[in-house]
């Protein structure tokens, strides 16, 4: 790997610490009762809303429809997954001042795994919430459940709710691309490497 192409790859490890400074994930919730809205905010390590309240607020609404209070300690993956991000993090700066080719797409290879693991974990987490309801709610509409999207818009009842990537998320977008991007980078030069050995 050329200079340039190891930058690059300490640029792809180092990307990841957005997840560090940024949410991963938003859901916005609106509601004749919240008309200002309600934002939930994953991070890689906790989760937060947009105001000191906000989960609070979650909370209630989840009361009265039956859903689990949402705490973050009820998540071992909050727990989990900043060593997850310092490990890949690590090795991405490790890989680039071995210079490996190969280590570059085995590391591309484990991230992409690594990132849809978390959102078919993301996925089956809202599912749980939005299905195992409180038979004793309050409020209580037969064959209802409330699961917010993964992705995009969804009505349920009287609430509106949008789910999207935060830039936690194009932390891993920026790691994945820029590392295949050396990649490719590094096998058109070997490809020309091996063509003059051929000449020769």
């Amino acid at each position: 790997m050329k200079a340039y192409q190891k930058v690059l790859m300490i640029i792809a490890a180092l990307s990841l610490g957005l997840l560090f400074l940024f949410p991963m994930w938003k859901i916005y919730l609106t509601a004749p009762q919240y008309p200002e809205g309600l934002e939930m905010h994953i991070w890689v390590n906790q989760i937060a809303g947009n105001t000191a309240g906000a989960i609070q607020n979650f909370n209630i609404l989840n009361h009265y429809i039956g859903m689990e209070p949402i705490h973050a300690d009820s998540f071992a993956e909050l727990k989990i997954m900043p060593y997850i991000v310092i490990f890949f993090m690590v090795t991405g700066v490790l890989i680039a001042f071995i210079g490996k080719r190969k280590l570059v797409l085995s590391w591309t290879v484990l991230l992409m795994i690594a990132g849809a693991v978390g959102i078919l974990d993301f996925y089956l987490w809202l599912e749980k919430f939005g299905t195992n309801l409180d038979p004793t709610a309050p409020i209580k509409v037969p064959g209802m459940t409330y699961v917010p999207p993964l992705l995009g818009h969804k009505t349920l009842l009287n609430f509106e709710a949008l789910s999207l990537p935060a830039w936690g998320s194009f932390g891993i977008f920026l790691a994945i691309t820029i590392s295949a991007l050396v990649y490719f980078l590094s096998r058109k030069k070997e490809a020309k490497h091996n063509a003059k050995k051929v000449m020769v």
